[in-house]
């Protein structure tokens, strides 16, 4: 795992600009990783992909949930479209079909009937 250490300049005009990092901590957390490939590359790359495609997660919106439920779906359907709807130009194909998950890709009409039998297995469960 590799952690950056970051120290914030305290001065409140710049309290949204990002702070400087200081360092970095290389720690083993399982296995025996080759310290060469350990980097924050893939975690950023998918913060940046959530915060460009989900309005909810980008600073100072009003995209917000008031509740809980409702920030879990949206941001359930968000990685359900990216992995089994949307092609990727670099592979051609949806992350889940190169993955091997699943073999064709998904519209957003098998989406929608996914969540209304969802919905509809959970309403006979409360009734």
């Amino acid at each position: 795992m590799l952690h950056k250490i970051y120290r914030a300049s305290g001065d409140p005009d710049t309290r949204y600009s990002p702070a400087k990092c200081i360092g970095c901590e290389m720690k083993e957390v399982s296995g025996r990783p080759d310290s060469r490939h350990v980097s924050t590359s893939f975690v950023e790359r998918q913060n940046w992909t959530v915060r460009g495609t989900m309005r909810r997660y980008t600073r100072l919106s009003n995209g917000f949930s008031r509740k809980l439920e409702n920030h879990a779906a949206a941001t359930a359907l968000n990685y359900f479209a990216y992995n089994f709807i949307k092609i990727h130009r670099t592979l051609r194909t949806s992350p889940a079909m190169a993955a091997g998950v699943d073999t064709r890709l998904w519209s957003v009409e098998d989406l929608v009937a996914l969540w209304e039998a969802y919905e509809q297995r959970r309403a006979e469960r409360v009734a």
